[in-house]
């Protein structure tokens, strides 16, 4: 009985659906466990107001802060993490209580708001947004960030926060 030897082809092709299958387990947990935690920033925590509220949306929308949230070293998605936003919008001032709002993190560490257009503050498009440790229970050090759009016309920013534990 004649046997059959698999193409050159064949071979290449299995062998790469296998790594494309593997790799990526094998690949991400290495370059996760060098996950740096997320610097607060200067100027993060100006206007900050301790336990801003937990809200659907900040006035009456129409720009989306998103983001992430996850562990240092091993990049873990955080659930449940309060993260607070606040900034300059056509609505109001970042000092202006209407100005802050609070959400919670999803099952795969992912937050959303929608909150007015952002507008620029001494020269600069910005938000601010903080994970404060003395507002959650999650035993991570808090991080405040002030991200400056790339114009004043975006309607979105995402930001990512990398929380060491405390």
């Amino acid at each position: 009985m004649p046997t059959s030897s698999p193409t050159r082809r064949a071979v290449m092709a299995t062998a790469g659906a296998a790594l494309l299958l593997h790799a990526p387990g094998l690949i991400r947990p290495a370059l996760a466990q060098n996950l740096e935690p997320t610097r607060t920033m200067r100027g993060g925590a100006n206007n900050y107001r301790p336990g801003a509220p937990i809200v659907k949306r900040i006035g009456n929308g129409g720009f989306w802060t998103t983001g992430t949230v996850r562990r240092a070293g091993d990049g873990a998605p955080l659930a449940g993490r309060r993260i607070q936003v606040w900034a300059h919008t056509t609505e109001g001032h970042e000092r202006d209580k209407r100005s802050h709002g609070a959400t919670l993190t999803d099952a795969q560490g992912v937050f959303r708001i929608e909150m007015p257009q952002i507008v620029p503050a001494f020269g600069q498009p910005h938000g601010h947004l903080a994970y404060d440790a003395d507002f959650d229970d999650g035993g991570f050090e808090t991080v405040f960030l002030r991200p400056v759009m790339a114009r004043a016309s975006d309607t979105r920013l995402h930001v990512e926060f990398v929380l060491r534990p405390a």
